[in-house]
């Protein structure tokens, strides 16, 4: 058996005296894993790190199997990512995303949806933007998506500021008035008529705990997990920041 793929790192771990196991993110073959031979030396170790886009010769005797990879670098962003404050934590979270993959399993768009997010990580809002954006997505990419383009009372498609935490659906203005203390906030930027919308920090918190409900309630929860302390560290990391995306100042 034997494939060649462009893949993004997601994890390694150390195997033996000089091998390592790493972990893919490849955009034919989905989230796979293989062993490397002298995945500890230093001459792969700077290719080996999470958040690098590579590409990848995969072979083994059996499809089952483990299988050997064989690895070029392509994209080496992980040293300058983990420069800036936010991004170890939001490497570390975006892989645990990918991870609620089926292994083995395709999912290209999730493949390029990735590579996109991580040549666009270094400004803070932007890059908590991108992974709230990326929570809703692998939402839908396992069945589990909202329906935020029309109200789930009335059917209408303006004014949509909150949603239901029963349903997931979106809800207007005037529906949602009389019980807007119980709604989850819609920010505008999730909107999808508003996806050029400018954020702020607030935003974010609100958008992060909207998919952060629904990923417990209907991924998470089921497998006994929870949310990553990376998620929450990342959440903080980015949050932080008080300007707005379209360069206004955030009211105090």
């Amino acid at each position: 058996m034997e494939w060649t793929d462009d893949g993004i790192v997601l994890g390694v771990r150390r195997h033996g005296e000089s091998s390592a196991i790493v972990e893919l993110l490849t955009r034919e073959h989905g989230r796979h894993l293989g062993l490397v031979r002298g995945g500890a030396s230093s001459r792969l170790r700077p290719i080996l790190q999470p958040g690098n886009s590579v590409q990848a010769v995969w072979r083994a005797r059996l499809e089952d199997h483990l299988g050997m990879y064989a690895l070029e670098g392509v994209r080496l962003r992980a040293a300058t990512l983990l420069a800036v404050p936010h991004a170890a934590y939001g490497i570390t979270h975006l892989a645990s995303l990918v991870r609620l993959l089926p292994e083995r399993d395709p999912h290209p768009m999730m493949f390029a949806t990735v590579g996109a997010i991580l040549d666009d990580f270094d400004d803070a809002l932007s890059a908590g933007a991108h992974l709230v954006r990326l929570e809703l997505a692998m939402l839908a990419e396992l069945g589990f998506g909202l329906e935020l383009s029309a109200c789930v009372a009335t059917g209408a498609t303006s004014e949509l500021i909150y949603v239901s935490p029963k349903s997931g659906g979106a809800v207007s203005r005037s529906a949602g008035e009389p019980w807007r203390d119980r709604l989850l906030r819609l920010p505008a930027f999730l909107r999808d008529e508003e996806l050029d919308a400018p954020y702020t920090a607030e935003d974010l918190r609100d958008g992060f705990a909207l998919t952060g409900r629904f990923l417990l309630r209907h991924v998470l929860e089921p497998r006994g997990q929870g949310h990553s302390d990376a998620r929450e560290g990342f959440i903080n990391a980015v949050t932080g920041r008080s300007s707005l995306r379209s360069g206004s100042v955030e009211p105090a």
